[in-house]
């Protein structure tokens, strides 16, 4: 059975038959090698009538000519001792049997073993020939059920590769049947493309790669691999097959593959983009369909090739330049997606890191990539109530695949791994059986499933990163963020599907992967959970209320006093966190006392920003100002106790809970801190620029007299806030450890470890206990980095009113043409900017910019009667500008900044 010739074996290894033929062609027709590509298969049903026929090439090729492996012990293997000496015709009835009855296992092919079905060519062997041939015409019935569509694209598609066939291509050094591409091959393929204008011998050549896995796997392999070189020893073929086999995982060095050099692969990619792309794009575009379609079919159904071949297969075929063809966009890029749906975690792991470790160069062009596609289909599309966004499978699979990219930006960038975790709050569980039962009868909210554990993704485990780890990616996270998908997105249906708990058959949801969405577009899916508990907390009230186990407290109700704001609203919010905690999570109502304004969203605006001015004043007590950053930190000497921090972080949880925006200017410390991760080195550079630097050229000095130099032992002093000096001790004795080059990072992780965590642990674990007995069953940290928090707090920093304009709406008369809105914009555009922040806290109720920009706040100026004296007004919890129509700008400007400057609440100061 073994006893082929090399050049016997090497002739036999050609012999498939093609499946883009509907009759298989005689021997003595063959005297050319043809490459024909597989069309794409139009349905399921196609794949398995694909993946049947491949399944009996392969048992008649393993029957044949056997696996490679001179210790295989399957008996229907050539290769094993305990085989049959089989000829063409019988091997070809016992495929068809062993296919049908799935009676024997398939044999991993070893490297020097070259597919069967990968090619199209005969040799003089004509009994061999015949039995391929007789497979073919069996197997081929399997395809005569198809449907005429399928017809027409196999034609189409014969057409578009019918150029591939050449005359006489075997005596060209160029060609080499199932020879992998290197980097030399690509370059003289490309040189000699460029100089005789033939581009058929570089079709060829990657059509051959990409069409075929198998092959494409073993291109650009290194010369010297870390395998090969722990194998050196072992000369007999044999050894290095069974060492070439092992597991790649369990090598600290395979991130790469077995043998694969991206560096050279993407060289070699770069030579090629030197070729008029016109040249090879549609060639390559069909290749790499149908590529697409294999690994597929092997991911999904045949699931024999190794995970590494498979890694190594997406590698390179992300590496490939752009095309410069709609095609790409359109068939191949959506076919590869497909595709990497089917990987598994370990291999979506594995490409990630080779992505990240080998590819940097490469990650924005792949990033930018499947914008384009995602963009396209966003904007070409017409969704309806029948197929919405979350049914396009070309941007979805997109989507899943930019995960990939997405963690794999944040391995290439600078990544924190030993940042400590701050300690979960653990509030105590209060009983409620009223609201029990009525969340049971809820099920879309899915109320229940919010106060459980966040459930980590998957891919994230696996790789062992999280967001707050990455410090710097390498790609800013916004370049992820797809505007045209943020701004078409149905969030409430998103919504609805995000917080389902139907785990088979659910629906796509955007959501869970927040880093495609603008921070407005999920503020929005934000704004649906935060409303849906409200809700669901009025109706408990009122249940409460007919069996008359409470009386009915449908709403957060505070009502507080101008002058004593902060006694009120503390005592009040007191009051209801010891009493019923839940009853944080109603709507929230103010009323001032005195003062008839109902509250519609305007008055608790004004609340928030009185209260926020007058607790984080210095002369307070309870924060202090830092000199360099101009922001607010923890008192660490605050004479304060822990449940006043605690009220304030329930403020600052009420105010995200009830989308107001406040005038709070927090280091992005606190932020990561709320999201569970302690403060460290590297964010002393936003909480005090000027120590930060210092430590940093400490860290930098190179010299050896460091401890003549700085003199710093591991004693340090601060101030408190009436400016005395206070020492502390790094480490027992700290006063007598100097400051070395050997403990110099230990000096600095120390200092910031204080400084951060440690001075204000008291203060912050109150603080943060507040805050999250309001967040505590919302989406927050699974939705949102905390430089997206930071916005929800705070607001954009964007005054663009240019945006402002073009989203604002009129009415009473009033027109974007009418004279008296062009003089209104004049003046508003010639404002300086604390005046233009008057104006917003005018008419809107909080001088902060929403997130997402002026664009999202939705102004609107209406006529309030001809020309008089009065004053403009506003309803500030609709945004509504009330603006007499006056008889000329100067009036009108006199009015407006009078309005502005000298008003508060619903009178004038």
């Amino acid at each position: 059975m073994n006893s082929n010739s090399e050049t016997d074996e090497a002739s036999r290894g050609n012999e498939a038959s093609s499946s883009n033929n509907s009759t298989p062609k005689h021997p003595e027709e063959q005297t050319q090698p043809v490459l024909c590509l597989s069309p794409v298969p139009g349905n399921s049903q196609d794949i398995m009538k694909r993946a049947a026929k491949q399944l009996i090439e392969r048992y008649f090729y393993q029957l044949l000519d056997g696996c490679g492996n001179p210790n295989c012990n399957n008996q229907y293997c050539a290769s094993s001792q305990q085989a049959r000496n089989l000829s063409p015709n019988e091997a070809a009835a016992e495929a068809i049997k062993l296919a049908e009855y799935k009676e024997a296992k398939l044999c991993d092919s070893y490297p020097n073993k070259v597919p069967r079905t990968e090619t199209n060519n005969c040799d003089t062997n004509s009994d061999t020939c015949n039995a391929s041939n007789k497979i073919t015409k069996i197997t081929g019935s399997i395809e005569k059920t198809e449907t005429s569509s399928s017809d027409k694209e196999q034609e189409s598609l014969a057409k578009d590769t019918s150029h591939i066939t050449t005359q006489d291509d075997t005596k060209d050094p160029s060609h080499n049947n199932g020879a992998p591409l290197t980097e030399d091959r690509m370059r003289q393929l490309c040189d000699d493309c460029l100089q005789s204008k033939t581009p058929q011998p570089l079709i060829r050549a990657l059509g051959e790669a990409f069409t075929q896995p198998s092959i494409l796997a073993r291109s650009f392999q290194s010369k010297v691999t870390d395998k090969e070189t722990r194998c050196e020893a072992k000369k007999d073929k044999e050894s290095k097959a069974m060492c070439s086999s092992s597991d790649p995982d369990k090598d600290i060095d395979s991130v790469t593959g077995p043998g694969l050099d991206v560096a050279s692969c993407h060289r070699a990619f770069q030579y090629l983009a030197k070729v008029p792309s016109e040249y090879y794009s549609s060639a390559l575009v069909t290749a790499l369909t149908t590529l697409a379609e294999h690994l597929k079919i092997d991911l999904r159904i045949n699931k024999k090739m190794a995970m590494e071949d498979v890694v190594n297969c997406f590698v390179i075929a992300f590496q490939v330049p752009d095309l410069g063809c709609s095609d790409y966009l359109e068939i191949a890029l959506p076919a590869l997606c497909h595709a990497a749906e089917h990987l598994s975690i370990k291999a979506q792991a594995r490409l990630a890191r080779i992505w990240a470790q080998h590819c940097k160069e490469s990650l924005r062009h792949i990033l930018e990539t499947l914008q384009q596609l995602i963009t396209l289909r966003v904007i070409s599309t017409n969704y309806t109530m029948y197929f919405q966004m979350q049914d396009d499978d070309g941007v979805t699979m997109a989507t899943k695949l930019m995960k990939i990219v997405y963690y794999a930006n944040m391995l290439a960038g600078v990544v924190e791994h030993n940042s400590k975790e701050e300690e979960p709050v653990v509030l105590p569980h209060q009983l409620d059986p009223l609201g029990d039962a009525l969340y049971d009868l809820l099920p879309l909210s899915s109320l229940k499933s919010s106060k459980q554990s966040r459930v980590e993704d998957p891919l994230a485990v696996e790789l062992d990163i999280n967001v707050l780890d990455a410090r710097k990616p390498y790609l800013p996270f916004e370049d992820f963020y797809n505007e045209p998908l943020s701004d078409n997105i149905e969030m409430d249906i998103d919504f609805a599907s995000y917080k389902s708990d139907i785990t088979i058959g659910k629906k796509f949801a955007f959501l869970k992967y927040p880093f495609i969405l603008t921070a407005a577009t999920k503020s929005l899916g934000l704004y649906y959970e935060n409303r849906i508990r409200m809700f669901s907390e009025r109706r408990v009230s009122l249940l409460h209320s007919v069996v008359g186990a409470a009386p009915p407290m449908p709403f957060l109700r505070l009502k507080v006093r101008r002058t004593h704001i902060i006694d009120d609203a503390l005592v009040e919010l007191e009051m209801v966190a010891t009493e019923r905690a839940l009853d944080l999570k109603k709507q929230l109502v103010v009323e001032f006392e005195g003062e008839q304004g109902v509250d519609e969203g305007g008055v608790s605006k004004e609340f928030f920003q009185l209260i926020v001015e007058e607790i984080f004043n210095p002369d307070y007590g309870m924060f202090t100002q830092q000199p360099d950053s101009h922001t607010v930190w923890f008192n660490p000497t605050s004479f304060e106790t822990e449940a006043q921090f605690t009220l304030i972080g329930i403020v600052l949880g009420l105010a995200i809970y009830n989308n107001v925006i406040l005038a709070v200017n927090f280091p992005m410390v606190v932020y990561r801190k709320l999201m569970g991760r302690k403060g460290s080195f590297e964010d002393l550079a936003d909480w005090n620029p000027i120590l930060y630097s210092g430590l940093k050229d400490m860290l930098d000095y190179t010299e050896s007299d460091l401890e003549e130099v700085y003199y710093q032992t591991f004693r340090i002093c601060y101030q408190d806030v009436f400016g005395n000096n206070i020492f502390h001790d790094l480490k027992e004795n700290g006063d007598s450890i100097f400051v070395t080059q050997e403990n110099k990072r230990e000096f600095v992780e120390l200092y910031a470890d204080f400084l951060l965590n440690e001075s204000v642990e008291t203060q912050f674990k109150a603080f943060r206990r507040g805050f999250v007995m309001v967040t505590d069953e919302s989406p927050l940290r699974a939705l949102f980095r905390p430089e997206e928090v930071e916005t929800l707090v705070c607001g954009s920093k964007n005054f663009d009113f240019n945006e402002l304009e073009k989203s604002t709406e009129y009415d009473g008369g009033y027109t974007a043409d009418s004279q008296t809105i062009k003089d209104f914009w004049n003046i508003v555009h010639s404002l300086p900017l604390e005046d233009k922040r008057k104006l917003l806290q005018f008419t809107t109720g909080s001088d902060r910019v929403p997130v997402g920009g002026l664009s999202h706040l939705k102004l609107v100026i209406a006529r309030n009667g001809p020309d008089c004296d009065r004053l403009p007004t506003a309803h500030t919890c609709f945004n509504i500008l009330l603006l007499p129509e006056y008889e000329n700008k100067d009036k009108l400007q006199d009015r407006l900044m009078k309005a502005i400057s000298y008003s508060k609440g619903f009178g004038m100061l």
